[in-house]
């Protein structure tokens, strides 16, 4: 097996972990998770739950894809949403610390994505 596609693998099975388990955690209704709604505008705690729910079904779908085929649109999606959930935790009072220990969470789908090569065509990123 050549060294890229060892690393690919890598990296599509650690952005398949990371999204697999947030998504989890997020379709199960995490407390804190609920709680971080409101400080955006939703103050119905039912439907932050809702929309958790939702969240999380999307990121182990997207997880799974991930698997079978790195698709860069999906990989870019992981890259941007992993940062901005990261981001999230400095936003809602949280030590910036747990912004950088995510750093994973985003650099991994990027490094991915990068790996599998940047989309020179639009039509490309649905590759």
């Amino acid at each position: 097996m050549q060294a890229v596609t060892k690393a690919e693998w890598i990296l599509r099975i650690a952005v398949a972990g990371e999204f697999i388990g947030h998504g989890v955690f997020a379709m199960q209704g995490k407390k804190d998770w609920i709680g971080w709604f409101a400080q955006f505008g939703v103050t119905d705690a039912g439907l932050a739950a809702q929309l958790l729910f939702i969240v999380g079904l999307l990121d182990v779908c997207f997880a799974l894809l991930i698997l079978f085929r790195p698709v860069r649109v999906v990989l870019l999606w992981m890259a941007l949403w992993g940062f901005w959930t990261a981001l999230i935790r400095p936003l809602v009072g949280m030590p910036i610390w747990d912004f950088v220990e995510r750093s994973a969470n985003w650099g991994a789908p990027l490094a991915l994505l990068v790996l599998v090569g940047w989309p020179k065509q639009w039509r490309e990123w649905l590759k």
